[in-house]
């Protein structure tokens, strides 16, 4: 079997800028719609836990069929898996913007994550396959990395200035038209690579992971929803994930190849990515929601004051993939931040209460996600680039789904409306939540760099002829 090749690299700092372009689509959609959430709400009558759905169609359809996308990727070429992405990611963008309840938004939500999924491990592998190991391949990490922080941040700030200017059918619109000249731009620069004909997809495990992972998932964030007992969804889902694994053992071409799993840096790197993606969601979610109902800010304005946030992202992740070590100080930055932030009074101003801790987020965030990616995709073969890319990819849209229904849950008042008062405890606990994570990702990284230290030292000890 031939692995999926990618093409030839004639155009590097286009190739770049094309692949980080499509990055920064896929996290702007995690991000986008939260400065809009009370607009949205208001226009179709949607409930929190609906809100919350607003964002989860896309997170779990995104997270659940990334392992599925990453293995297309490796079997039917690098372009196709692209192309493919990019034209499903706008189909969904499009639909959105033209939804007029709350059952077709849910659904476009969905499709754009169909889409991302196909999109972000095809970007991934394709810049793996085009920089080798070494100096190059982490500044063009970095600049991924910066492109992916930077549409996290950049979607609450086009958030707040579309849906103050043209509504929140716009923040969907603007999707469908920036996929645009991504879709060009990969027919001029990408040749299709080779394939692997004789391998065969993985369609039960895609299924199994997909069933389950929506059922857990759901079950955690929409408790009101059903008549059953709270534990019975998520514990079905985890069922079917564990029932994921005999039959993964037993598969010709499992969706996940046991080299990757097998891998301890791919292990503790997809562990840790699923704590950050937590954070991730949860900070972006939260902060919004706080600076409009607490607060008292418009959409616009709590737009325009993720800005510093945005900017110490981009440049913490630019730096960290021309550095070293940044994964342990990155996390407990990012903790530090959470703390502060947590503390934030109904009636707090921004250069005193909120300049800080931004920046102190955004620079944690940026520092720890790049080592991270890196962390996941070390010692991926490069048959798998597209399965070891999608799956640190769904560790962390996995984490923000279930670290969101879990912390939505803890945020949300006992029952009835709420005073603001009542709101801003239930926010603060959540991000006190929140720095925990970073706090207990912050220790497994500890963990991991301790492990690595003394497997060198020993190494380095040993005798070459006991080797």
């Amino acid at each position: 079997m031939t692995p999926a090749a990618s093409p030839p690299r004639s155009h590097p700092g286009l190739l770049l800028v094309l692949l980080a372009g499509a990055q920064f689509l896929v996290v702007l959609n995690t991000s986008i719609v939260n400065v809009a959430l009370p607009a949205i709400g208001q226009d179709l009558d949607l409930t929190p836990t609906g809100l919350a759905w607003i964002v989860n169609a896309y997170l779990i359809a995104f997270g659940a069929l990334l392992p599925l996308g990453g293995r297309l990727t490796d079997l039917l070429g690098h372009r196709t898996a692209f192309l493919a992405g990019l034209l499903v990611f706008a189909a969904g963008s499009l639909a959105g913007s033209l939804s007029a309840g709350p059952t077709a938004l849910i659904a476009a939500r969905a499709v754009q994550g169909i889409g991302a999924a196909l999109l972000s491990p095809a970007s991934l592998a394709i810049l793996l396959a085009q920089w080798p190991p070494g100096p190059a391949r982490g500044k063009a990490l970095g600049i991924w990395g910066a492109a992916s922080a930077a549409g996290g941040a950049a979607g609450v700030l086009l958030s707040g200035v579309l849906t103050s200017t043209l509504g929140w059918w716009a923040i969907f619109a603007i999707s469908a038209l920036l996929a645009l000249p991504s879709l060009i731009a990969t027919l001029l620069l990408l040749t299709q690579g080779e394939r692997k004909p004789t391998a065969r997809l993985d369609i039960p495990g895609a299924l199994i992971v997909t069933a389950g992972l929506t059922l857990l998932v759901y079950g955690l964030g929409a408790k009101d929803a059903t008549p059953l007992p709270d534990f019975v969804l998520p514990a079905a889902g985890m069922l079917l994930l564990s029932v994921l694994i005999p039959i993964e053992r037993r598969a010709k071409d499992p969706l996940l190849p046991p080299s990757l799993l097998r891998n301890r840096s791919t292990a503790t790197g997809n562990l840790l990515m699923l704590l950050l993606g937590a954070v991730w969601v949860a900070t972006f979610f939260f902060l919004p929601l706080y600076q409009q109902k607490i607060l008292g800010y418009t959409p616009l304005e709590a737009g325009l004051t993720q800005l510093p946030l945005a900017a110490a992202l981009m440049a913490a992740s630019w730096g960290a993939g021309r550095l070293r070590g940044t994964l342990l100080p990155g996390l407990l930055v990012l903790a530090a931040g959470l703390l502060w932030l947590a503390r934030l009074p109904a009636d707090g101003a921004f250069l005193p209460d909120l300049l800080g801790p931004s920046l102190l987020i955004g620079a944690g965030l940026g520092l720890a996600f790049v080592p991270l990616t890196a962390l996941g995709i070390e010692g991926a073969e490069p048959r798998h680039a597209g399965t070891a890319g999608g799956l640190i990819n769904t560790s962390r849209q996995v984490g923000g789904a279930l670290g969101l229904a879990v912390l939505t849950t803890l945020a949300a008042p006992a029952a009835g409306p709420a005073a603001p008062a009542t709101l801003a405890h239930g926010y603060r606990r959540a991000l006190v939540a929140t720095a925990l994570i970073a706090l207990l990702a912050a220790a497994g990284a500890a963990i991991h760099l301790l492990r690595d230290r003394n497997r060198t030292t020993t190494t380095a000890a040993t005798p070459s002829g006991h080797s």
